[in-house]
């Protein structure tokens, strides 16, 4: 039986193409509601899909904007509603001094570092740094009463090539990885190609894999084909409104 669910938001890199959103996930199991990212566009995304009132906590993967801004929007929100306990977000150093809502008491901001363990409700939150300028963290998520069988969920967030999800685990079943451009690309920033996400993922041994964080210009087939040659077997290609069993 599953764990629970993982729902694309946003999976647009560094900006919203046309139509689009940026980093912005549901994570759910039958207790909890994780947003994961809150990239610019996620939050009206979000809003077809569940109540706002009813996240459990926001996490927040690092600073840039593509990946928290619409946090604005949901505190916004907040504030027009009956009062309520405030929201959890987890976030590293450098997210909350960027935000508006930094002192909100619609918010409870907590600081999170590499190594650190939260549990909400049955979802056992474990976090460890990437490769990728900023204080950037990856998450694994898994059931706190998994039964026998059950595979943890994590995500990459924004890393590039010298981080594996082996640090989060050899037992990941499903892996939500940036792959940002094709091959031809590889070395220039701190991101993965579609190749780099497909050989990490395969040397892990994960489950299934699931490319996300595509550049808007970048053609979603070659990236896919490429990181499935990679990885041994087909992936996923992230696109808003996917919804996957973890």
């Amino acid at each position: 039986m599953p764990s629970g669910t993982l729902t694309v938001l946003g999976c647009d890199g560094s900006y919203p193409g046309p139509g689009g959103a940026a980093s912005g996930y549901l994570v759910k199991t039958a207790a909890a509601t994780i947003w994961l990212d809150a990239g610019p566009g996620t939050f009206a995304r979000l809003q077809e899909v569940c109540f706002p009132g009813t996240i459990d906590a926001i996490v927040l993967s690092h600073e840039h904007p593509d990946h928290w801004m619409d946090l604005e929007s949901f505190a916004a929100w907040a504030r027009f509603q009956p009062a309520a306990e405030p929201t959890l977000v987890l976030a590293p150093p450098g997210v909350r001094e960027r935000s508006q809502a930094a002192g909100d008491r619609s918010l409870d901001w907590r600081e999170v570092e590499p190594s650190f363990r939260i549990s909400v409700h049955d979802m056992l939150c474990s976090f460890v740094a990437t490769d990728h300028g900023p204080p950037t963290l990856a998450v694994r998520i898994e059931k706190s009463d998994a039964a026998e069988g059950d595979k943890p969920f994590a995500y990459s967030a924004d890393t590039g090539s010298d981080w594996s999800v082996e640090e989060l685990g050899d037992d990941i079943g499903l892996f939500l990885c940036e792959a940002t451009y094709t091959k031809e690309r590889e070395g220039e920033l701190h991101h993965l190609s579609g190749r780099q996400a497909g050989i990490m993922a395969g040397g892990a041994g994960v489950g299934d894999l699931v490319v996300t964080h595509r550049w808007p210009t970048v053609d979603p087939d070659a990236l896919a084909v490429e990181a499935a040659e990679a990885f041994g077997r087909a992936v996923y290609q992230a696109a808003p409104g996917m919804t996957l069993e973890w």
